[in-house]
């Protein structure tokens, strides 16, 4: 790899990476040698799960706050690297047609929010002074090639590091600032295009603004169509600033239409609710469906209909405590959601590893966080997760107030978790904590014998193990003693 050290043209060697990126998308190393692998896609025997390079596969991710491809000053080179070494394979991501001003909801060091002169949005800029977040206005008839650039050197290091990418192509401008500071007002862009409210840009009310925002989709789709690590969002809370349904499918109307003469095929997501919300109706081509701040989650249950993906990919304001967001991902896990992503404000441009932690952001992240969401993704992973289904009516009764979570493949395999009730927005969590906690717990059980295990979700230690044989009725287990959370997990043998 000599010759490729010896380069010193920045865009030859970019050049170079994205093509070594897309070479190690079409093949991947496995046991046996080398294998052909295609985009994620829904697992074929339970659609309620993804197949990854070949294997069932759960998303769990603990992200910086989407701004890794319009933020110039973002250093995704570092960022992938601190995912990795939790095993975590999840990111969100901006396109850049939406950006936010460093005040917007009061999120330190936001990424969402670049300096001026070091916004990267997909349109060009034109030779006209006077957009209003710095520089020159855009040009939304043309493209910018160092966008593109940018953002396939982001999936090709993404891919090296086995993160998926969730590819969000719009959002709603929550505020006038918002609008103000958007490539699409009038103000912004030398076409004349975007002389409307801010809650009529995502609907179908503007066609010359409908054409625009249908033609980047298009030139999107094309340009990384090779990479096999992503998957589109339509919309980021679509239920906030007049996004309309109409307009929603529209767009994935434009993705599958292109796609239709592209070699791969992408999924397609759509984001339905704060918390929870029943789906009906859904667009027969979007296969996974995103709630947020979805505490508890109820969600998963009431769309079990869909026979789908079930994600939450986005938290936060409850504060920034880890026991938090750490019962939040267990409990979604095992109430069978296939794909959970943490907002970690410890990621700035500063702290691209996501070491920042002296934030005022309303949420939460730390380095110590994501180690925990490894230990629940090891956790799932060691089961045959695909024939596991929630199953709460497996357990009896609890000796002690507990919530609790159980995904089983009855009489086979059991995942459970057990933690202290929190509110959703506790205003005095100490209140709420519980130190030695030892909790007895009754199971319907088939008869057999089964292995126990006990595990630690804070530091992944094995707190118990044991064979029992049970003969017939309710089999009583009595945990080790725990701090606030516990999970069990029982595999029958033979």
């Amino acid at each position: 790899m000599l010759w490729i050290r010896k380069l010193t043209h920045v865009h030859v060697r970019r050049r170079l990476l994205v093509l070594a990126g897309l070479l190690a998308l079409v093949f991947c190393v496995s046991s046996g040698g080398w294998c052909h692998e295609g985009p994620l896609q829904l697992h074929p025997e339970n659609p309620r799960y993804f197949l990854w390079r070949g294997r069932p596969a759960v998303l769990i991710g603990s992200g910086e706050h989407y701004g890794a491809i319009l933020n110039l000053d973002f250093d995704f080179r570092r960022y992938f690297p601190a995912l990795a070494r939790d095993g975590l394979n999840h990111t969100r991501t901006f396109s850049g047609t939406y950006r936010e001003d460093p005040t917007s909801f009061g999120i330190t060091d936001n990424t969402l929010a670049p300096k001026p002169h070091r916004y990267l949005a997909p349109w060009a800029r034109s030779d006209q002074p006077g957009y209003a977040g710095g520089g020159n206005k855009f040009d939304l008839t043309r493209f910018d090639p160092q966008y593109f650039e940018r953002l396939k050197e982001f999936l090709s290091c993404a891919a090296e590091h086995n993160v998926i990418v969730e590819m969000n192509l719009f959002c709603p401008l929550y505020d006038d600032r918002l609008w103000e500071l958007s490539p699409m007002n009038i103000r912004n862009n030398v076409n004349g295009i975007g002389d409307c409210p801010r809650t009529e840009v995502l609907t179908l009310k503007h066609p010359k603004l409908v054409e625009v925002q249908t033609a980047f989709v298009r030139r999107l789709v094309e340009e990384i169509n090779a990479f096999e690590n992503f998957y589109y969002e339509v919309c980021n809370e679509p239920y906030f600033g007049g996004v309309t349904m109409e307009w929603q499918h529209r767009m994935v109307d434009t993705i599958v239409e292109k796609e239709r003469d592209l070699p791969k095929k992408h999924l397609i997501s759509m984001n339905i609710a704060n918390g929870s919300a029943r789906v009906e109706h859904p667009h027969p081509a979007v296969s996974i469906f995103n709630f947020h701040y979805c505490v508890p989650p109820d969600a998963v249950a009431m769309n079990q209909h869909l026979n789908k993906v079930i994600g939450e990919n986005e938290t936060g304001f409850r504060g920034p405590e880890d026991v938090l967001y750490r019962t939040e991902a267990w409990d979604f896990i095992l109430a069978g959601g296939a794909l959970f992503s943490h907002l970690d404000y410890s990621f700035t441009c500063s702290h691209p590893g996501g070491t920042f932690t002296d934030y005022k952001s309303p949420g939460g992240g730390s380095p110590e966080l994501r180690r925990q969401f490894g230990i629940l993704k090891r956790f799932i992973e060691s089961f045959d997760f695909i024939r596991m289904k929630p199953f709460q009516e497996a357990i009896a009764k609890v000796e002690g107030k507990l919530t609790y979570r159980v995904l089983a493949e009855p009489g086979k395999a059991y995942a459970i978790y057990l933690h202290v009730p929190l509110p959703n927005k506790p205003k005095k969590l100490e209140e709420h904590l519980r130190k030695d906690q030892q909790v007895g717990i009754w199971l319907r059980l088939p008869a057999g014998q089964y292995q126990v295990e006990w595990l630690d979700p804070v530091s992944g230690a094995t707190l118990r193990s044991e064979n029992i044989e049970h003969s017939a009725g309710d089999c009583r287990l009595v945990s080790p003693p725990f701090d606030n959370d516990v999970a069990l997990k029982l595999l029958r043998k033979g």
